[in-house]
């Protein structure tokens, strides 16, 4: 299952955040908790295919695409000397395979602000740093491991070689991702799980009066900044969110149409996580279920056939596909067959997001 962490700093609004994505309920501070531990949930990725389908098909069951998602305690600067509650629940996302920086933009005198301002791009380098330490720790610590063994194998003095590469990177504040590693040196490296290796999605925590007015602090600095690092920026107002959460769904449409917004913030960010990530789905549709799974861009036909059952894949025959958008144009599967757009695919077909998937097989 691949999965997003939440990080920034305390009261940043991450914990709302999650429970926004993830539609729990875990408990939110407008204060330092000193809590350590790790909320883990679900995030549904909302996607606008599957509820045509479902429309159409009047399934018993409609499934849409998931990844996991954690949010760990704020850092605090120095949380890698010990600093606030330390950084040892780091681990709680050392396998994520994205991180999400829920980063403050909005104000709140009943909610000061950790370091006393509000100030996000100064936020960001604080918590990129803390990251940045936290890898150089796993580090140290791998590389004197090595040197303790009685003898340094050949493999463990190739493998020192690279950390100690990776180490100097970072001792000059240069986060992994950019330290010019070849593909070969990442591969080697996977295990470890570092930080700065990881993609980034920047989320801008705004209040209600910056949400309608467009404008926070810093907002033009960290477009740039977010356009110099390739990095995706998304403007949430999680309180105003969570509130539209809580609405009836016939009610949600009316209170988005007013506001002018075609999509909630969260929706946008579990999709670009989805996306970041390298994930596209392809659906399958019918009285039982209308289901979006989920693969990585560039699955072929049989692979995405064992996603379903390991016994579909074994007896993998023929697919039938239909893209999703020739069946939204035409209207009706009978319509889209008539104009010769059903096909059948084999083994090696290479998936698109999209693609609307009925699999002939034989065991």
């Amino acid at each position: 299952m691949l999965s997003f962490g939440i990080v920034g700093l305390p009261v940043t609004g991450k914990t709302t955040i999650f429970n926004l994505v993830t539609e729990s309920g875990a408990e939110t501070s407008s204060f330092l908790s000193g809590r350590a531990d790790t909320n883990v949930g679900m995030a549904r990725v909302r996607d606008p295919r599957v509820d045509y389908l479902s429309a159409m098909f009047k399934p018993r069951r409609t499934t849409y695409a998931q990844v996991q998602c954690s949010d760990v305690p704020g850092l605090v600067r120095g949380a890698s000397q010990g600093q606030g509650v330390g950084n040892q629940f780091l681990d709680g996302i050392r396998e994520a395979d994205l991180l999400v920086h829920v980063v403050r933009a909005f104000k709140n005198e009943h909610v000061p602000h950790v370091d006393g301002e509000i100030n996000p791009l100064r936020d960001i380098e604080t918590i990129s740093m803390e990251l940045l330490f936290a890898d150089m720790e796993l580090l140290e610590k791998r590389i004197e491991r090595i040197k303790s063994g009685k003898k340094i194998k050949k493999e463990a003095a190739v493998e020192m070689e690279l950390l100690q590469k990776c180490l100097q990177a970072l001792e000059n504040e240069i986060p992994l991702h950019r330290a010019g590693l070849s593909e070969e040196e990442r591969l080697s490296l996977r295990n470890y799980n570092f930080f700065t290796e990881k993609p980034v999605i920047l989320v801008i925590n705004m209040d209600e009066e910056q949400f309608k007015t467009h404008d926070y602090p810093q907002k033009e600095e960290l477009a740039a900044l977010a356009a110099a690092k390739n990095l995706r920026l998304i403007e949430i107002c999680g309180l105003l969110e969570m509130e539209i959460s809580q609405l009836p769904p016939e009610d949600r449409e009316i209170f988005l149409a007013d506001l002018g917004v075609r999509e909630l913030g969260v929706d946008r960010l579990v999709g670009a996580a989805y996306e970041q990530l390298g994930l596209i789905s392809f659906l399958t549709a019918g009285e039982d279920e209308v289901r979006a799974w989920t693969i990585r861009r560039g699955t072929t036909a049989r692979k995405a056939a064992g996603k379903i059952h390991s016994d579909i894949e074994r007896g993998f025959i023929r697919a039938e596909v239909v893209a999703f958008d020739d069946l939204y144009a035409l209207g009706s599967m009978s319509a889209v067959k008539e104009k010769g757009l059903a096909r059948l695919e084999g083994r090696d077909y290479i998936v698109k997001d999209g693609d609307i998937i009925n699999f002939r097989f034989n065991v």
